[in-house]
């Protein structure tokens, strides 16, 4: 296992630059997620790392050596792909010591390090099978222990649970991290989902058109978003935001309302006040909504509230006896309330106190 160690990597085709001077660091046995919108340059990065793609400027160390010069082969860096890449005409065990035997590894070594992957895997009574008389899952698995008898330094994995139902991506996602868990081996893994993010990272790693814009523990980017954007990616559903102002400690929407409090900041005329769904509360005072939907999901129950500032989330475990129609104030708990300058949308500093 090895950290890895990138210094101002920068990645251009022809004029466009898609990487713009990304420095991170993943420690030895850490698991990071590389997590942002489509085209943001978190794919682009993993095969930067790779080798599958040239970098245009920087630095790529791993275990403490610069690998940029080295092919893919040379890396010994294992990748795990979206789609698989499992060779149709080959049982599951020639797929998983395929990398093994171009290495010219002795049959009785890849038949071991074949074995000792699939019983990691759950895949010792699939071993004869080919590819299309597996499941996606198993697919996935497969492709995993390709990547696991190599026994690298480093495993990528690339949007891998995209392609399965919404019930095995959490099965796999739970699969993937106790993997980790038991191997101990340093990993980046890229999605675009914020979930997978939150429930699989050590580290995640938020980026935006090229640029990391926070880098963290999952409840630390939840609670401490640096911006706008982080704080509207993280978290599901999303942030709630509404135009405001803080007088003292109140924060107050731009139809006069008091919204929520926040004690440590500074009085400022325009600002954007961000309240997690969850903190949303019904009360008697606070700013008028209207009950605009209603969405039950068993554990908790959504409700959408349309104001003079546009809509906003609520969720709760409470069994609320509401009618759509129904005209209601909402406050955020007490300091659950994040605040961000209306120009930089950059979170707001609160002092520290005595």
């Amino acid at each position: 296992m090895g950290s890895v160690n990138l210094r101002g990597i920068r990645k251009a085709y022809g004029a466009v630059e898609v990487l713009h001077g990304i420095d991170l660091d993943v420690e030895e046995g850490e698991f990071a997620v590389l997590v942002g919108p489509s085209g943001c340059g978190k794919s682009t990065l993993l095969r930067s790392i790779a080798g599958l793609e040239t970098i245009s400027g920087g630095e790529i160390s791993l275990a403490g050596k610069v690998i940029n010069h080295l092919p893919p082969k040379r890396r010994d860096i294992a990748m795990v792909f979206q789609n698989y890449a499992l060779y149709p005409h080959m049982t599951v065990a020639k797929n998983m010591g395929f990398s093994l035997r171009l290495s010219k590894e002795s049959k009785s070594e890849i038949d071991r390090k074949v074995t000792d992957a699939a019983e990691i895997l759950g895949l010792t009574e699939l071993l004869d099978r080919y590819p299309k008389q597996l499941s996606g899952g198993q697919r996935q698995r497969v492709a995993m222990g390709r990547a696991i008898v190599r026994d690298p330094e480093l495993f990528l994995f690339d949007e891998p649970l995209s392609n399965l139902d919404a019930k095995l991506r959490v099965q796999m996602r739970s699969e993937i991290k106790e993997l980790h868990q038991r191997l101990k081996t340093t990993t980046i893994y890229v999605t675009h989902d914020q979930i997978e993010a939150m429930t699989m990272a050590d580290k995640i790693v938020v980026m935006r058109g090229g640029h990391v814009e926070q880098i963290g523990s999952p409840l630390d980017l939840y609670d401490r978003p640096v911006n706008m954007f982080v704080a509207g990616f993280i978290g599901s559903p999303a942030m709630n935001f509404v135009p405001a102002s803080v007088r003292d400690a109140s924060v107050m929407t731009t139809s006069g309302a008091e919204i929520g409090t926040q004690e440590g900041v500074e009085s400022v005329g325009e600002a954007i006040a961000g309240i997690r769904p969850e903190d949303l509360r019904l009360s008697d005072t606070g700013q008028e909504a209207t009950v605009s939907l209603i969405e039950p999901t068993g554990s908790e129950t959504q409700v959408t509230l349309r104001t003079m500032d546009g809509n906003l989330i609520l969720t709760t475990r409470d069994r609320l006896d509401l009618d759509v129609g129904q005209a209601v104030h909402v406050m955020a708990a007490p300091g659950k309330t994040h605040l961000f300058d209306a120009k930089s949308e950059t979170a707001l500093k609160l002092r520290e106190s005595a």
